[in-house]
């Protein structure tokens, strides 16, 4: 280790177990969280993403530049990292029906949607990513196409289950299921989320129909 890294070993918290024999592990991960912390601290002080640099963020953080490196390949994949890791994990599929893991899938981007408001850095950088294209086309191949795949899945257990309409495409299904909730949390910015029966109410209103009666019947009413 660089002598660069020295003011990751504080003595007192959990990284004074770096002492103990156990050195590789709790080292590694003391030296992360300070370049997590460090690509935070710099964005709360209104450091744009375009103005991050891998310099910037090892003197905030302590370290020298081939940590850095050592765990990340460029610039682009630290901060995927640093907004992937302060939202919350995909959700696991666990049933028992597709319905409860889509109710899942849409609670999660409702939470999702919680932190993005609350969390000023989170918000900051997503905003700032349409005008980076690498970083933004990282961070879809990383964390939004990982999301995308988890409700395709629930479809076309859905489907499979004859469940859900094998007529329509499965991408066209996705849409109509997920939208809701991603209008609310990416364009309706300001739309309630609070309710945590929220996504039970969108799913089962999608599934169930908005129609008040069989589209035939209606349109020969007219």
């Amino acid at each position: 280790m660089t002598s660069a890294e020295t003011p990751l070993q504080p003595c007192h918290g959990p990284v004074a177990e770096q002492d103990a024999p156990r050195r590789g592990r709790p080292r590694s991960e003391a030296a992360e969280q300070a370049i997590y912390a460090a690509v935070e601290k710099l964005m709360e002080d209104g450091t744009g993403l375009a103005q991050l640099s891998i310099e910037r963020i090892a003197a905030e953080a302590g370290v020298g530049k081939a940590t850095i490196y050592r765990r990340w390949p460029n610039k682009e994949a630290l901060l995927v990292d640093v907004v992937a890791r302060l939202e919350e994990p995909l959700p696991p599929m666990l049933g028992p029906t597709y319905r409860d893991d889509l109710i899942s899938a849409v609670d999660y981007m409702r939470r999702r949607g919680l932190i993005k408001r609350s969390r000023w850095v989170v918000r900051s950088a997503l905003g700032q990513m349409n005008a980076w294209p690498e970083l933004k086309q990282t961070y879809q191949e990383r964390v939004v196409q990982p999301r995308r795949e988890m409700v395709r899945q629930i479809v076309r257990r859905g489907v499979t289950a004859g469940e859900l309409r094998a007529d329509l495409d499965v991408e066209l299904l996705c849409e109509l299921l997920i939208g809701p909730i991603l209008l609310r949390t990416v364009l309706w910015d300001d739309a309630p989320l609070e309710d945590p029966d929220l996504p039970r109410q969108m799913v089962d209103a999608a599934l169930q129909g908005i129609g008040a009666g069989p589209v035939a019947t209606r349109a020969a009413a007219r």
